[in-house]
Formats: C-alpha cells, sequence, structure tokens
C-alpha cells in the first residue's frame, strides 16, 4: 500500500506545511461519504489522490518522509484517505510505524473508521502523540463518539451553523475557523492538532456536493444553534 508525500501543500485552506494521501482502499465503506460525495474526489483534491498508486512511497518512504522533519514540525496526514489498513480495520504494526516516527513532532489526521478494533488503536496512538481526530457525520454522533474517550471528535455540520453552536448533549461546537476568516489556515489555527482540546470542531458542509452532507447533517441531527458552553 502506497502513500503520497508533499513537502509543503498549496492549499490555501492547509497552508504550508508537509501532507500526505494514502489509498483509497483505506477508506473504510461504512463511511457514508465513501460513494456519494466524499471531498477527497473533488477535481483539484482527487489531481492528488490519484497520484498515490503511481507516485507513492511504500511504508518505509512515508516513516522516512515524517522523520526528515524538524522537530516540533507541524503536518497534516492524509488529505485523503484514512488509517493504514483496508476498509473498516487498521493495520495496528503500520500505524505504529507512524506514530513513532511522529515522536517529538505534531502530526495530526482524521479518522471515520469506528469499529472496536480501530477505536483501540487510534485511543493508543492519542496517547503516544499522534492526533487522530474521530470524524462525526452529524452532531448527534458527534457525542456518540465523544463518549468513547479515545481521542479529540470532529463533525459535520449544516452550512448555515453559526461560528458557536452544541451538540444535543451540550458539547460545545466550534466551526472550523479557516471556513469563516480567508487569512486563517491549518498552519495558522493548529486546533484540530490540540488532542486534549473540549471542544468538538465543527466543518460546514463542503465540496462540490456539499449539499448531500448538508442534507444529511441537517436532517439526522440538527444543530442546536447558541452560544458555547464552555
Amino acid at each position: 500500500m502506497n502513500f503520497l508525500t508533499i513537502k509543503k501543500s498549496s492549499n490555501r485552506k492547509t497552508g504550508p506545511i508537509p501532507v500526505t494521501y494514502g489509498s483509497r482502499k483505506t477508506c473504510p465503506p461504512s463511511c457514508p461519504h465513501y460513494e456519494d460525495d466524499c471531498y477527497g474526489e473533488d477535481f483539484l483534491t482527487s489531481l492528488a489522490w490519484n497520484r498515490v498508486d503511481r507516485d507513492g512511497v511504500p511504508l518505509p518512504g512515508l516513516v522516512n518522509f515524517i522523520q526528515s522533519m524538524p522537530e516540533g514540525q507541524l503536518w497534516r496526514d492524509k488529505v485523503a484517505g484514512d488509517l493504514p489498513g483496508e476498509g473498516e480495520r487498521v493495520d495496528p504494526v503500520a500505524l505504529g510505524e507512524v506514530v513513532k516516527a511522529n515522536i517529538g513532532r505534531r502530526g495530526f489526521t482524521y479518522s471515520h473508521k469506528k469499529s472496536p478494533q480501530a477505536i483501540k488503536w487510534i485511543r493508543h496512538a492519542n496517547e503516544w502523540g499522534y492526533t487522530i481526530n474521530l470524524s462525526a457525520d452529524d452532531a448527534g454522533e458527534a457525542d456518540t463518539l465523544a463518549d468513547l474517550q479515545a481521542g479529540p471528535v470532529v463533525c459535520v455540520v449544516p452550512m448555515d451553523t453559526p461560528a458557536k453552536a452544541t451538540t444535543p448533549a451540550g458539547r460545545s461546537i466550534v466551526v472550523c475557523p479557516a471556513q469563516l476568516k480567508d487569512d486563517v489556515t491549518c498552519f495558522s489555527c493548529q486546533l484540530c492538532q490540540r488532542r486534549d482540546r473540549a471542544v468538538i470542531v465543527g466543518f460546514r458542509a463542503h465540496g462540490s456536493k456539499a449539499k448531500i452532507a448538508d442534507a444529511r447533517a441537517r436532517k439526522v441531527i440538527p444543530i442546536a444553534k447558541g452560544a458555547c458552553h464552555g
């Protein structure tokens, strides 16, 4: 299984940090975006994603790429793709190599893998300093994932969600700052890299098929609009 490595992202929202892409085979079929509205299939993102099999490197190359970064470097793992391992499963050996290489650096990523086996290794990776955000598809699922205490949580929210909102259980949601201000990037914000944060980061439905994700987030669990509760 190959990984595409890019030393400096040219994506305006990500900012100038190292990024990687994983194989489509790592994506769990249970993800509701798997076929309908995956933002990884948007034109510009897919151009890089399509290069994984052709131009990517195997796991040792990914490890070398991470280890070549200076101490304290912020980097985004898997702009598209999920944790190592096909489908719903996490490959603990491959993930362990990434976690070990990341020591002293500040890698972060997101995962739609939610099997008990995956949650076990996601929790372990977070404990060792490699930030894996559990990805929820609405605010209600965000509460469910937060209850697992395996790592920080992000969720899709409707396109008109205010900057601050709450989940059905009263947890605070903060809309991704890069979606609110043009001059904010992952590089300048770094909120998703914080493993110990209390807030859930909400991503307003976006991409070429945003209406599909918006309808799903709005229909399943409507966002409770209002101020954060700390």
